[in-house]
């Protein structure tokens, strides 16, 4: 079989339209064009269909776990939603889990339940427990175990949430929440006490209107970004209105939405979804990639097509523990990112949400993942490292200390490759330790 086939993708009721007989336009060519003799011409304009890759993984895993359906079928993010990995007997059926898993899976109740498209488990590993994508995806005990400083709310965005589904913690920008579905729900997840409950989308189309009402009063605003739960889950209508009602605020000046759609389910970035958001300019859209695995060909190209529909992408991954917390891992995720048009933005300090212990590494691991990037690769691939405050203080980025002070008007750098270095700085200067402790440490 070919590494990559391809498949038409799934028509709109809207598509579906335009290709019956009825639909399909006759123009007429000038008749000075041609001879006298000569028949009338007609030129039929069909539609131009967009086709999705199906990678040979997907196939492979597609014929095996799912021979009833159709590459069509595989193709269609409704059906990737309709057929998602939920349950204890799901997973037995595509994975050997380990006793801790299933443990885990059976003692679950509530919020942040199992949920993986089809499409996302192809990428799994079905044997070894510790691949890093099988790790973010699958519960294991651990997740009941909460330490010091955990949380259900570790961001403080309850607190700060003027109305239902609003989250105002910056002066000039808000947060909006749209849904509480993911197609593919994150161990890790920094609202692991929302999504997923009460039976799903359960956002109440009042408490959007009650959040564009608030926009509308508070004229400081001027950014919005809509999360959730995952926006791209939301039909192209239901989130059109969002968009539509955002962009008609004036004092909005540009919109931001968070997702992990395309690299859970890259089939949902559709030709009707990017005409849609191409009406919405300037629209920014960030990304949730977590590792190099997540960079199929099928991925490659969603971003490809929201690229192309003129939309800024930027990366947002948590650093995670044994998933992706070496340098080998990071670097090749960040630059397989610039090549699919994805500028690596945040690196995240995995939030402290409630058993969340397994997950997070020190916070000088970051800031040694920065030092070693940094001078050997593009400045393009190196994302700033943050951590967001508990309790709203918001993202604090936090990097290697590149200075090591003063002696008299020369501020001393010290480089990637560990070379001290002088520049001239005769204004005021940085607020750092005393001259002779500088002078100690450079002797």
């Amino acid at each position: 079989m070919d590494q990559i086939i391809r498949d038409e993708e799934p028509p709109s009721s809207a598509t579906a339209m335009l290709a019956t007989p009825s639909a399909i336009s006759l123009v007429d060519l000038h008749p000075q064009a041609f001879p006298a003799s000569s028949p009338q011409i007609h030129i039929v304009h069909k539609p131009r269909s967009r086709k999705f890759r199906i990678s040979k993984t997907s196939a492979d895993f597609l014929r095996r776990f799912y021979p009833q359906a159709s590459s069509q079928d595989w193709n269609d993010w409704r059906w990737q939603n309709r057929n998602r990995v939920r349950s204890l007997q799901d997973l037995e059926r595509i994975v050997s889990l380990s006793d801790d898993e299933r443990e885990a899976i059976v003692r679950h109740q509530g919020a942040l339940p199992v949920g993986i498209t089809p499409y996302y488990a192809s990428l799994m590993d079905s044997q070894d427990t510790s691949q890093g994508l099988r790790r973010t995806v699958i519960p294991v005990l651990s997740e009941y175990e909460t330490v010091a400083g955990e949380n259900n709310d570790p961001l403080g965005e309850d607190h700060h949430s003027p109305v239902p589904g609003l989250v105002h913690r910056y002066p000039d920008r808000v947060l909006l929440l749209v849904t509480n579905f993911c197609s593919v729900y994150c161990r890790y997840c920094t609202r692991a006490r929302m999504v997923g409950s009460a039976g799903e989308r359960s956002v109440k189309k009042s408490d959007i209107e009650g959040a564009f009402d608030y926009i509308r009063q508070h004229t400081e605003i001027r950014d919005v970004l809509i999360s959730g739960g995952d926006p791209l889950s939301l039909d192209d209508e239901k989130l059109e209105y969002v968009l539509r009602n955002l962009r008609a605020i004036p004092h909005v000046e540009f919109i931001r939405i968070g997702s992990k759609q395309p690299v859970v389910q890259p089939m949902r970035i559709t030709s009707e979804l990017t005409r849609m958001l191409k009406r919405y300019h300037p629209l920014w859209m960030s990304l949730h990639f977590t590792h190099p695995d997540e960079l199929t060909p099928e991925v490659v190209e969603a971003c490809g097509r929201l690229a192309d529909a003129g939309i800024p992408l930027g990366s947002q991954t948590v650093l995670l523990k044994g998933v992706n917390d070496d340098v080998n891992t990071m670097t090749t995720l960040m630059h397989g990112l610039l090549k699919a048009r994805v500028k690596p933005y945040y690196l995240y300090q995995c939030d402290p949400i409630s058993g969340s212990a397994h997950f997070r590494t020190p916070v000088s691991a970051g800031v040694e993942l920065i030092r070693a990037m940094r001078g050997h690769t593009t400045g393009y691939a190196i994302p700033t490292f943050v951590v967001d405050a508990p309790n709203g203080g918001g993202k604090i980025p936090i990097s290697p200390d590149y200075v090591v002070g003063y002696e008299n008007d020369e501020l001393l750098l010290k480089s990637y490759d560990g070379g001290t270095y002088r520049y001239p700085d005769s204004g005021p200067h940085l607020p750092l330790a005393h001259t002779s402790a500088v002078k100690e440490s450079c002797s």
